[in-house]
């Protein structure tokens, strides 16, 4: 896809791998939409906030045609990167951290991805970019509820890619391992440090899936650190 001019949302925006990937997309020329409950993003001509919580069907629905008024056209691009985990053993985990997970990780990709794709149909191409975990391929101890839900990821972007290929419409699911980000603030078990990958590196593989030719489909995308331990 020629990227400039294109419109882009980006769910998670405002912090890590999505704040990075609106940085890139915005010099690449194209207009981007940041969903998320903050906004981090320094203003700039071709990027409009949106206020929104992607669990949420109604402010999703609000959030997509307050985009579409705005840029007055519809998005080709969606990345559902908005994501939450926390680390807790199943028999110890709040029901309230499983929900959370699973509305926003999950739900959160069914919410939007329905918003975007009726247009997508119509312009006859788009691209969806499903931000899952390599623990969701490879799920780790204490991280049951957040494995679950990129599990769950990975399910529905490969159904999903066999609904829409023959609209045209792109899916692929990216699967990074450990990212220097926000991400483990809240995670006594684990620090953030300079060994994880950094989140403008991930960012740089959402652009190159969306950069493939018209008839070129990547559908699963795994990205680890190197040297994860130094």
């Amino acid at each position: 896809m020629i990227l400039k001019e294109q419109i882009a949302i980006v769910t998670g925006a405002s912090k890590g791998i999505g704040s990075e990937l609106v940085k890139q997309l915005l010099e690449l020329g194209v207009k981007v939409a940041g969903w998320s409950r903050t906004n981090g993003i320094t203003e700039h001509e071709n990027y409009y906030f949106c206020s929104v919580d992607v669990s949420n069907p109604d402010q999703v629905r609000e959030a997509y045609r307050s985009t579409v008024d705005y840029f007055g056209k519809a998005p080709t691009v969606l990345v559902n990167n908005a994501g939450v985990g926390f680390v807790e053993t199943i028999d110890e985990m709040s029901f309230d951290h499983w929900k959370l997970m699973f509305d926003i990780n999950v739900n959160g990709v069914f919410h939007c991805s329905q918003a975007v794709i009726p247009a997508m149909k119509d312009f006859g191409f788009g691209h969806i970019i499903n931000i899952g975990s390599v623990a969701g391929r490879n799920p780790v101890k204490n991280m049951v509820g957040y494995a679950g839900t990129k599990h769950a990821v990975t399910g529905i972007s490969h159904s999903m890619f066999m609904e829409l290929r023959d609209f045209g419409i792109k899916v692929t699911c990216i699967y990074p391992g450990s990212v220097k980000t926000q991400f483990f603030d809240d995670m006594e078990e684990v620090n953030a440090h300079d060994n994880m990958m950094m989140p403008q590196d991930v960012a740089s593989s959402i652009i190159h899936c969306l950069n493939t030719p018209p008839n070129y489909l990547p559908v699963d995308f795994e990205v680890r650190p190197l040297k994860p331990k130094g």
